[in-house]
């Protein structure tokens, strides 16, 4: 599936005059098919080196390098991380399409101890100005929030003016939104997930990462619908979650975007815990699916050639 310019639904917070740089960057990041395929390496401050050293986790995880050396070889849409991490290693990998990763936070701090809160590291102009310093693409930015937690309102402040600034800009957004904190009884529950994709909706973001639903422990296809019928325009992309086998995950990614109607999907652990020359075919496969509309056999092929 290929969309063409005039398909783009540009949102009325994108001033006219930056119409045409949020097209491009729309177009860049879903590679024209209007599905994203995001390819997560904030982990160095999510998981800490828990997800990039230890059993079952190749040695080419070690080395931060290994996340840029992937993004710039493999079919993505576009790569998250840090700002701090692109500007160590973008003048190196300059081709990439970075997601300026506005927050993170350390999973030291339990919710058990206290609820959760990430706060903006980073903010808009910023961005802006170190992307016309150094010349690099960053056609996105992306924030994660608590729904849930009790600094639930100070996070949803940042995050409708990280959108807004960012549409004044032409920038593309991706809302990381997980429910946590004490109030939160169940984190999967897919009525929960679907309320936070519709807080995605009335943000304004272009794109929303959540969980996949459970409902008594089980992942459905079906109870996923809700998770996207709530979102609206606002697209869904779903996080690819520790590492399973390559088929299984693959199958699921294939059911939720062609069975629940996903726009995409948000990997990490599952790619970048391999050796580079596996991570490079996972990533081709997930693109494949994601983007070609291939086949979980296809896109096989292409992991196991």
């Amino acid at each position: 599936m290929t969309i063409k310019p005039e398909d783009v639904m540009v949102p009325l917070d994108v001033p006219y005059a930056v119409r045409k740089s949020y097209i491009k960057n729309y177009l860049s990041v879903t590679r024209e098919s209007g599905r994203l395929m995001l390819f997560a390496g904030d982990q160095k401050v999510e998981h800490l080196n828990g997800d990039f050293y230890g059993e079952n986790i190749h040695p080419d995880d070690s080395n931060p390098e290994h996340l840029f050396r992937i993004a710039q070889s493999a079919d993505i849409g576009v790569f998250a991380t840090q700002l701090g991490l692109i500007a160590r290693y973008g003048m190196d990998y300059p081709d990439i399409p970075y997601l300026v990763k506005l927050n993170s936070k350390t999973n030291l701090v339990k919710t058990s101890q206290v609820d959760p809160f990430s706060n903006q590291w980073i903010d808009i102009k910023q961005v802006i100005n170190f992307q016309k310093n150094s010349g690099l693409q960053i056609p996105a930015v992306g924030y994660t929030l608590y729904l849930g937690s009790e600094y639930e309102n100070e996070m949803l402040r940042q995050a409708a003016q990280i959108v807004l600034k960012a549409h004044e800009h032409g920038l593309i957004t991706v809302l990381w939104i997980y429910p946590r904190g004490e109030a939160v009884t169940d984190e999967k529950d897919p009525h929960l997930i679907a309320g936070a994709t519709g807080v995605a909706a009335c943000l304004g973001s272009d794109f929303v990462k959540v969980s996949y639903p459970e409902k008594e422990g089980y992942q459905s296809k079906e109870i996923f619908k809700e998770t996207v019928l709530a979102a609206g325009r606002t697209k869904v992309v779903c996080a690819g979650g520790s590492s399973v086998d390559v088929e299984s995950f693959l199958q699921r990614l294939a059911d939720q975007i062609f069975v629940s109607g996903a726009s995409g999907n948000a990997t990490g652990r599952n790619v970048h815990q391999k050796s580079f020359e596996q991570a490079v075919r996972m990533c081709n496969a997930v693109y494949a699916i994601t983007v070609d509309g291939k086949t979980v056999k296809e896109a096989m092929k292409i992991y196991r050639p």
